[in-house]
């Protein structure tokens, strides 16, 4: 087995469940994490043996454009479009951290983390 990933993929994106969040917007961080067993030998150094971690960013980037009100919401989409264009995928995991959300006091983020894993 293979695993691909991208780690804190930074977006500046206007999602939140209060109205301010989608307008004001604020900095996102996405790491996504991708399980497979390739098709073919490895030795061949193609790329279509492997996944293609410019496309999960890609997946990650034009998700971020659409504002939800939940992370958990953009989670979801972002791994139903990797399973989409990747249907050979065994597990993948995303994580969403949202930087210095609108709260009483300091905090540096919260996150999500949403997984699949091929049933």
């Amino acid at each position: 087995m293979i695993t691909v990933a991208i780690h804190g993929a930074e977006f500046f994106a206007k999602h939140g469940y209060y109205p301010e969040e989608q307008l004001l917007g604020c900095k996102f961080l996405v790491d996504i994490t991708v399980d497979f067993t390739p098709a073919d030998e490895l030795k061949k150094d193609s790329l279509a043996n492997t996944l293609n971690y410019e496309q999960l960013y890609n997946i990650a980037c034009h998700q971020m454009q659409h504002p939800r009100k939940l992370i958990e919401t953009l989670g979801e989409s972002i791994i139903n479009d990797i399973k989409i264009e990747y249907p050979y995928i065994e597990k993948a995991e995303v994580t969403i951290r949202k930087k210095h959300p609108p709260m009483p006091g300091p905090v540096d983020h919260t996150s999500v983390t949403i997984t699949y894993t091929k049933p």
